[in-house]
């Protein structure tokens, strides 16, 4: 179940229309960056449901960075060189939940527009959109029990500028 629900959560964050002006860059970078971001808004709705909601989330957690390790042995970093990334992305990840987590707590979508300018480059305004559709996207999850998300891991179309819709 963990691996069609981590598929699910994989291809949200890489909807098309997530990347290009106003949005994600379409690198490896931009697809991690979209890839912590969709997996920490699910975490955060499981962190707010009962039981089992708390394993789910430990279970795709570790199926992210498996994932994650097997995308770096195909990309050819060898088995000496595998642990030192992993932990480089692992920081990375929870560096980044922290940060984004404490601007959808607050709200604040200037706050998360300023940390993904932090991360992608460029100005805080151009990433307004992107922190909306977080924002609509939290919101949108929220409706969701465990069952319903499990079903259907449902985010706000993304409705970036630079004429994406």
């Amino acid at each position: 179940m963990v691996d069609r629900f981590h598929a699910a959560v994989v291809d949200a964050s890489r909807d098309p229309r997530l990347f290009g002006d106003g949005g994600f860059p379409d690198t490896i970078e931009g697809r991690f960056e979209s890839l912590v971001l969709h997996v920490m808004l699910v975490l955060r709705r499981l962190r707010n449901l009962p039981a089992p909601a708390g394993d789910m989330a430990q279970d795709l957690v570790d199926t992210v960075f498996a994932h994650l390790e097997i995308a770096l042995r195909e990309s050819g970093v060898g088995d000496m060189g595998v642990p030192k990334r992993m932990k480089k992305l692992g920081r990375a990840f929870y560096d980044r939940t922290a940060k984004y987590e404490a601007a959808l707590e607050a709200r604040d979508p200037a706050s998360l527009a300023a940390e993904l300018a932090k991360r992608l480059g460029g100005e805080a305004a151009t990433y307004a959109g992107l922190a909306e559709y977080c924002l609509a996207s939290e919101t949108t999850l929220a409706s969701r029990d465990l069952d319903g998300l499990l079903k259907s891991v449902d985010f706000s179309v993304p409705s970036l500028s630079g004429g994406m819709s």
